[in-house]
């Protein structure tokens, strides 16, 4: 695969994962709107669900289809989970003083996003 095809996959795949986002993030206001960050959480979320479920399911034909992990892996994956508003608005939820909303944040963000992945991908 040549360098020109990656970078276009992971383009494409980044910005669907960003429209995506955003799409959660909106969602999530209709059903909650108050300090907790309910849809940047449920973004790193359903991207490791994405993650998980590709490489599960692609385990034995990744090396096959190198295209899946261009465009889904790194491209959708990476715009659509965001380490970075995750930091800020935990930070935000500190700054205000929702000590225990930035901790359960922190706790539920790690255990559920690193849980998801050791069922999926073991």
């Amino acid at each position: 695969m040549n360098t020109l095809s990656i970078i276009s996959l992971v383009f494409v795949g980044g910005g669907l994962g960003s429209i995506s986002r955003f799409g959660v993030g909106k969602l999530s206001l209709k059903f909650y709107n108050g300090e907790f960050p309910l849809g940047t959480l449920a973004a790193n979320l359903i991207a490791c669900i994405v993650l998980g479920l590709t490489i599960y399911l692609t385990k034995d034909k990744i090396t096959q289809h190198e295209w899946i992990k261009y465009l889904i892996l790194i491209g959708f994956c990476g715009g659509f989970s965001t380490f970075s508003t995750f930091s800020v608005e935990t930070l935000k939820l500190m700054q205000d003083q929702f000590y225990s909303l930035a901790i359960l944040n922190i706790v539920i963000s790690l255990i559920l996003g690193i849980g998801i992945l050791f069922v999926l991908v073991k």
